[in-house]
């Protein structure tokens, strides 16, 4: 699939026209749209379309993810990372406008997509019902991003006029989940298949919906939903790969038994490529060399000393996912110098080598197997199961090369699985939406610099200003 976004392009540019800023309204009256929307392979490239926007979002998802959390920090405190990081970033910082419009934008493609499809004769569209479920899956994953990073939002589900655009409310973010996020996944479940074979390979799948539901559902401390849900995909034959340095080998194949479902990037295709490996390698002149990586290395994402604490020293996971230096080709550890101009920590999850600046083959895990064992590890203990969860605990512990857990209370087990989720998923964009949804978000992070109205972000203060009307389009509590 990663080939035939570079194909599509032309396609996305098409398919984008609005001058207005709010979200990207179609044309009225138009045919450009229509004449798209006519052969099963116009509507293929149309979800492509959708996809495509996923590929620039999804390389800011580390400030929201990683970066507002505890165990990541921006050491040099320079810029939006900064901000971020010490909780001042301003309503009007750009990150905040181009996440907002980047989601829109995806929804308003899925949402023209669900209302050409929705006539569209199945004798003609033969994976029609294919189509439907990649349009809805990749709508609730929009949506869903959107009310963890903003709260409330416009709830836009068909084409607007410029006239209604202006007029369209925030809605409060339970009903976004309960008439958007959930009947879109629960559809797309139905629609979408297991499996792809060929170019397809890579699409969202009938796993993908499903493990995104249940970390829905325990968004939303559905827990007994989520434990069914989640119990569903381990029933699918994913399993967690042998050896865990293999899913930071870019070498080797990406679509393997944990792949669930990433955002994907292909070097050597152009813009296909993504920029983890650049942004966050350490301004280490020899470190770049010894990694072979071409451009700039920009001193983002540090790893900070309270992530190295967590692990036990056997503990296979601990090198890559943080690092102070780098063992050479004759074996000799170099360790990076404490300097001022270069952060003294990284993660190697996302290095490799590059011949081109920012064309990286590092993709971004939205959601793998590991995740969704502890996610139902969490909901199990949570509906009371202690004793259930532990196995699903224990598999990540023992693919870690670390001792099992021979038994443990319920509180015990919620604060376990709260430290694992750290040591497996770090810099994988979990960590603040986990403080965020336990509730423990305020209290871990207080002493960075957070008030207690920052469990979400500022609505962009371009929205407000285009909207003008604080009545049905209010900024989030404390960021006036």
């Amino acid at each position: 699939m990663k080939k035939i976004l570079a194909l599509v392009a032309l396609f996305s540019l098409l398919i984008t026209s609005c001058t207005k800023e709010f979200i990207e309204i179609p044309p009225v009256d138009t045919v450009t749209v229509d004449v798209l929307y006519k052969t099963d392979k116009d509507y293929q490239d149309a979800v492509i379309g959708i996809y495509s926007i996923y590929q620039d979002q999804y390389q800011n998802m580390y400030y929201f993810g990683d970066i507002r959390g505890d165990d990541a920090w921006d050491e040099l405190v320079k810029g939006t990372a900064g901000a971020v990081d010490n909780f001042t970033l301003s309503n009007d910082d750009a990150l905040l406008i181009t996440t907002w419009r980047n989601y829109y934008k995806a929804i308003t493609r899925a949402n023209t997509l669900l209302e050409k499809i929705s006539t569209a004769d199945a004798a003609v569209i033969k994976t029609k019902d294919r189509h439907i479920g990649e349009a809805k899956f990749l709508r609730a994953l929009a949506y869903f991003d959107l009310v963890r990073i903003f709260g409330d939002l416009p709830m836009v589900t068909k084409t607007l006029s410029i006239e209604e655009s202006y007029i369209t409310p925030r809605e409060k973010a339970d009903k976004i989940y309960d008439e958007i996020i959930i009947k879109d996944l629960l559809d797309a479940e139905a629609k979408l298949p297991a499996s792809y074979s060929g170019l397809d390979v890579g699409r969202a799948t009938k796993g993908a919906a499903r493990a995104l539901l249940g970390k829905v559902y325990l968004t939303r401390k559905d827990f007994v939903k989520a434990e069914t849900k989640l119990q569903e995909v381990t029933t699918m034959g994913y399993a967690l790969l042998p050896n865990w340095a293999d899913l930071w080998d870019y070498s080797k194949n990406e679509h393997h038994s944990e792949y669930i479902y990433d955002i994907e990037y292909e070097q050597g295709l152009g813009t296909e490529g993504s920029v983890f490996t650049n942004r966050f390698t350490p301004k280490v002149t020899s470190l770049i060399a010894f990694y072979g990586i071409t451009g700039s290395a920009d001193d983002q994402n540090t790893p900070h000393q309270i992530l190295f604490d967590l692990f036990e020293a056997k503990d296979k996971r601990k090198d890559i996912t943080a690092a102070k230096g780098y063992t050479d080709a004759t074996g000799k550890y170099i360790p990076i110098l404490i300097s001022s101009n270069n952060m003294s920590a990284y993660t190697r999850k996302y290095i490799t080598r590059l011949t081109t600046a920012n064309d990286s083959p590092a993709d971004w895990k939205v959601i793998r197997y590991a995740d969704v064992l502890l996610m139902y590890a969490e909901a199990l203990n949570e509906n009371g199961k202690t004793a259930s969860a532990l196995p699903y605990l224990n598999q990540i512990r023992t693919r870690a090369g670390i001792d099992s857990y021979a038994t443990l209370t319920q509180a015990e087990m919620r604060d376990k699985i709260v430290l694992e989720r750290r040591r497996e998923l770090a810099f994988e964009g979990h960590r603040w939406f986990d403080l965020a949804r336990t509730g423990q978000a305020f209290t871990v992070m207080q002493k960075y610099g957070m008030k207690a109205h920052m469990t979400v972000f500022p609505i962009p203060l371009a929205q407000i200003q285009l909207i003008n009307n604080r009545a049905i389009f209010p900024q989030n509590q404390g960021y006036d």
